[in-house]
């Protein structure tokens, strides 16, 4: 598998992953891959709810809190949904959600050079 097949792969099962535990998958997605660092970002993954609840801070810190722990509680689903795509040791996995865009940010961390195995 190349680099952008193997980005488009982690962009497929970060989104069945969405779905099947959040309960729907984001409007747009994309995964870029650079050393040992996998990046996903996620646009339109905030339901009509939330982006409503989104426009009081109140609103925005109970969206950020839940949907951080709800990510939590999946963590080791979402490590094996990536670990289907790259089966290299994940050291971590961070995530942050922007009520203002709608965008969720996720970062995975490897324990070795990644993107080095699509330069051989």
């Amino acid at each position: 598998m190349t680099k952008g097949q193997t980005e488009a792969k982690i962009c497929e099962v970060v989104t069945r992953f969405e779905a099947d535990y959040m309960g729907r998958g984001p409007r747009r997605i994309n995964a870029k891959i650079m050393d040992d660092v996998v990046f996903v970002r996620q646009w339109g993954f905030l339901t009509a709810a939330e982006q409503l609840l989104a426009e009081t801070h109140d609103g925005t810190e109970l969206i950020k809190k839940i949907r951080s722990r709800l990510f939590e509680k999946a963590n080791s689903q979402f490590r094996q949904a990536i670990n289907e795509v790259i089966p290299s040791n994940i050291i971590s996995i961070h995530s942050d959600v922007s009520t203002i865009t709608a965008e969720k940010i996720v970062v995975v961390t490897f324990d070795e050079n990644i993107e080095i195995k699509f330069n051989k």
